[in-house]
């Protein structure tokens, strides 16, 4: 659940091949995700939302990300920083192009200086309860959506979406976290073999590390639910401009106040459902 600067973040075989397929995107975020600093605290508060503005602004035609910065985050600001930064190099070395009037509509605040509102535009629909990864990526077709609770098809640099929760634990009554997807232990390990699952966000850690940004692992039967979101055409960022790009996802902002179901957002994400492959 979120509030406006006060926030509480309770923080492939079948899929598309079509894309950018010259790249491995899924190193590069990975490789974003290796440059991260570790810790900088874990805040849901205005101080993150400061440092998610400083993190994330552009210059001219180009993305201005400052992922180095450490300093205070909560989940999603942490997964959006490795999201654009990955774009952000894409771009320098001219493996994407992104049009300069794209650019103001991939910060965090919107023109008039507002922050955007959950279900609103890029920053809105990344941060949003739900799906919200998802969501981006099915509204502007930059990648695949799927659930895979047995880990055979993902990778690491997949953005993953977890639901702590049962039932209506979707939206309204949500306890998640947006995270990237790292591995799993014991390494390789598939099904009912997976002990623990571990991703890369910002969150507290058990260990005695400071909180804030780093991976961390939890048993893989504390995980209810799961949405991995894979970036697949990194180019279609662009499609913030056309007029079938809808400012309002509608479905992401109603859950706020809405309670929803894993099945409802993975139909309104376009997600395919890996069957599992142990018997039941």
């Amino acid at each position: 659940m979120k509030y406006f600067f006060v926030l509480v973040v309770f923080c492939h075989s079948a899929l598309a091949s079509s894309g950018d397929l010259s790249l491995d995107l899924n190193r590069e975020l990975m490789t974003t995700v290796n440059q991260m600093p570790q810790g900088g605290a874990y805040s849901t508060g205005r101080d993150a939302f400061n440092a998610l503005v400083d993190r994330i602004q552009f210059s001219g035609r180009f993305l201005k990300i400052d992922h180095l910065l450490k300093a205070p985050s909560f989940c999603s600001s942490a997964t959006y920083v490795v999201f654009m930064e990955t774009l952000e190099r894409l771009q320098r070395s001219r493996q994407l192009q992104i049009n300069a009037a794209a650019l103001p509509r991939l910060m965090v605040k919107d023109e008039k200086g507002s922050y955007l509102p959950d279900g609103f535009g890029v920053w809105g629909r990344w941060n949003a309860n739900g799906p919200g990864t998802a969501g981006l990526f099915h509204d502007l077709k930059m990648g695949d959506n799927f659930a895979d609770d047995g880990f055979y098809e993902a990778k690491a640099g997949d953005f993953l979406k977890i639901f702590w929760t049962w039932g209506q634990g979707v939206g309204k009554n949500e306890r998640g976290h947006s995270v990237v997807f790292t591995r799993v232990v014991p390494s390789a390990a598939r099904g009912r073999e997976v002990q623990k699952v571990c991703f890369w966000s910002s969150h507290g850690y058990e260990d005695g590390r400071e909180s804030g940004m780093g991976e961390k692992c939890v048993p893989r039967s504390n995980i209810q639910e799961m949405i991995f979101s894979r970036l697949t055409i990194p180019s279609n960022v662009n499609e913030v401009l056309s007029s079938q790009f809808k400012h309002e996802n509608t479905y992401l902002s109603s859950l706020l106040d809405t309670a929803s179901t894993i099945e409802e957002a993975r139909r309104e994400t376009n997600t395919f459902v890996h069957p599992p492959l142990w018997n039941e």
